[in-house]
């Protein structure tokens, strides 16, 4: 009885075990049935898109960059395609050792392999990344015959930026460099980061980076199929690239070579602009730089040699060089005195040759003085003691006021480079602009003695090239400012349509028209009978202008001995024109740093250069000459 009774408590014990095991299984089985429904059924998208990113590469297909032409056609930025020896790592083995095999065959630089090692930490497993670019046909025929050894390594057709005219308009055009850390931040700011997935190069300056976005194009994408180990194994699908938009320029690029090559070795700037449209014709600062240098990565020597030459070609002074205006500011002058009603054409004054304010002496440049002046012979023959007295008679905060509403001390807002700082603004001189410059309270006053010397463009008075171009094409213009702007309009590579960048007038002056025919007259003057008549003698077409002459240093009441001065401290030689003077096609400013008095080096180069754009004359050594040659013809 005993025994029966203990066989049912085993049997009881093992019916709840086996119970209680039965119920952790189905238990197990229930939570592993929730799990599937959960991964197959609710998250069932997700997981699916998951897998299809593990499976599937999108690989970038970097756009075809788009073209710079001048208003001719001609190019002056374009995209050329070479080889690039390629490593894609996933298939290459031992990098160290495949680079080390390649060298014996192709000539691979340290600098190269720098490259190839911060593209690499870039790049994905399966991209291939070019350890040499620019190979020779020897150097593909030298590897073909490799070809079998370095399994991963392969020879592909890149496109690479080239400018073809070199150095001519680099300063407009810009170039084009790898992507920096400060470039990535502003592709991010801009939100364009996606765009830009596979890219190396971006605009650095000039052209090349104020339409970075339009130039660049739209990527293109490859949907690779991968395997477990990173190694592509077909492609499923590709999203052409869309090239990028073309620029066509309002530069002239004949016109452009000509002024370079008048200023031959001297420093200086030259613009010229459509005073109709605000286009410029041509943009010279002098010296230059080969923007090539810069598209694969320049050389530390090369790049040492263009920032320590004395000379900073890297400087574009044209819109980043602020110099006083010296005697091309009287113009201007007159016309606000004549606006403001604080002279009479008519008015006389006269010249001793000097002009006394408080114990200090303001001399004329000519001894003796000019006698008798009125307005026409103030301008005509440059009279320093007219200005001297209108300066003291109109007062600082009147000058700026006229000065600032004709763009003088203020950016113009031209197309080149990324932001507004990327062009100065200059120094318009006031009470106010004094009290913000300096710290201490007795050199924020405004002393009347200052004030004589802005009347004839010197003190304080300190403006860009471009700035003059702009001010002496308003006064061309009647009054009518317009932007200035290097791009006449942007093709769409997609349509083939253009889209016109519209001139549009930044402001109206409204000045008196007898006002500025007295300007204009006297201008005129300047080059039949004044300090412009030999640059200018025997020309078929009515010129008007200005010659100016602006100190480096001051003289501390000494006289000016050019011989005897350091070149590098020598006056700046000024010029500001345009023509034809009834019916203005172009305006422009001429500026040769340390070149002496502005009839003897700036006039001749403006002289060259309205020959060409009014009659198509090519002066002599515009084929090659020498630039002495050149000058010596002009004068």
């Amino acid at each position: 009885m005993g025994d029966f009774h203990n066989s049912e408590a085993d049997l009881d014990r093992f019916s709840f075990r086996l119970g209680f095991t039965a119920v952790c299984v189905l238990l197990a089985f229930a939570i592993l049935l929730g799990r599937f429904v959960w991964l197959q059924v609710v998250q069932h998208e997700f997981y699916q898109t998951r897998a299809e990113d593990n499976r599937i590469a999108l690989i970038p297909i970097v756009p075809n960059r788009g073209v710079i032409t001048d208003r001719n056609g001609v190019v002056l930025a374009h995209n050329y395609s070479a080889f690039t020896l390629e490593i894609t790592p996933s298939q290459a083995g031992k990098l160290e050792e495949t680079i080390d095999a390649l060298g014996e065959v192709i000539d691979i630089q340290p600098k190269d392999r720098k490259r190839f090692k911060r593209l690499l930490d870039e790049a994905k497993n399966f991209e291939s990344i070019p350890i040499r670019t620019r190979l020779t046909d020897a150097e593909v025929a030298r590897f073909a015959a490799h070809r079998y050894r370095f399994p991963g390594v392969e020879v592909k057709a890149r496109l690479f930026r080239q400018y073809p005219l070199g150095a001519v308009a680099s300063h407009a055009i810009g170039y084009i460099g790898r992507i920096t850390d400060r470039d990535q931040k502003w592709i991010e700011d801009e939100e364009r980061q996606a765009n830009y997935k596979g890219t190396d190069h971006i605009g650095k300056n000039g052209l090349e980076q104020h339409y970075e976005f339009e130039l660049h194009g739209q990527t293109g994408y490859e949907e690779v199929e991968i395997d477990a180990g990173g190694h592509a194994l077909r492609s499923l699908k590709r999203i052409p690239p869309v090239s990028g938009n073309n620029l066509v320029l309002t530069l002239d690029t004949r016109l452009q070579e000509i002024t370079e090559q008048a200023f031959g070795e001297r420093k200086g700037s030259l613009v010229a602009i459509d005073p109709k449209t605000g286009g410029i014709l041509a943009l010279v600062s002098n010296p230059t730089y080969d923007p090539n240098l810069f598209v694969d990565g320049i050389t530390p020597e090369n790049w040492r040699e263009l920032n320590e030459h004395p000379s900073k070609p890297m400087i574009n002074r044209a819109i980043n060089g602020a110099y006083p205006p010296g005697s091309t500011f009287k113009p201007f002058m007159a016309l606000a005195a004549l606006e403001m009603g604080k002279r009479t054409a008519s008015q006389t004054i006269s010249d001793p040759g000097y002009f006394n304010f408080g114990n200090h002496q303001f001399r004329d440049d000519k001894k003796g003085g000019h006698g008798l002046v009125d307005m026409y012979r103030s301008i005509v023959h440059s009279c320093d003691t007219y200005y001297y007295m209108l300066a003291n008679d109109m007062g600082i905060d009147n000058i700026a006021k006229f000065m600032g509403s004709l763009g003088l001390g203020q950016r113009t807002g031209i197309d080149l480079g990324k932001d507004d700082f990327s062009e100065s603004k200059g120094v318009l001189p006031s009470t106010e602009w004094k009290k913000q410059r300096f710290k201490r309270p007795e050199q924020q006053k405004w002393y009347a003695g200052e004030t004589i010397s802005i009347g004839i463009g010197q003190g304080y008075n300190a403006y860009t090239p471009l700035q003059l171009a702009q001010a002496t094409a308003t006064l061309a213009n009647n009054g009518v400012m317009f932007r200035p702007h290097l791009v006449h309009h942007i093709t769409d590579t997609k349509t083939g349509e253009p889209r016109l960048i519209e001139p549009k007038p930044i402001r109206d002056l409204n000045l008196k028209q007898q006002n500025v025919d007295v300007i204009r007259r006297a201008m005129v003057g300047v080059n039949k009978e004044g300090t412009g008549a030999r640059a200018f003698a025997g020309v078929p077409y009515e010129v008007a202008g200005k010659t100016g002459t602006a100190q480096v240093f001051s003289l501390k009441g000494a006289q000016y001995k050019e011989g005897s001065v350091k070149k590098e401290l020598r006056d700046h030689a000024l010029f500001i024109a345009y023509a034809p003077a009834d019916n203005p096609t172009i305006a422009l400013v001429v500026l040769v740093e340390n070149g002496g008095f502005g009839a003897q080096s700036a006039a001749p180069i403006a002289r060259m250069v309205m020959d060409y754009y009014l009659l198509g004359k090519l002066p002599k050594g515009a084929a090659g000459e020498d630039a002495a040659a050149i000058e010596e013809e002009a004068e």
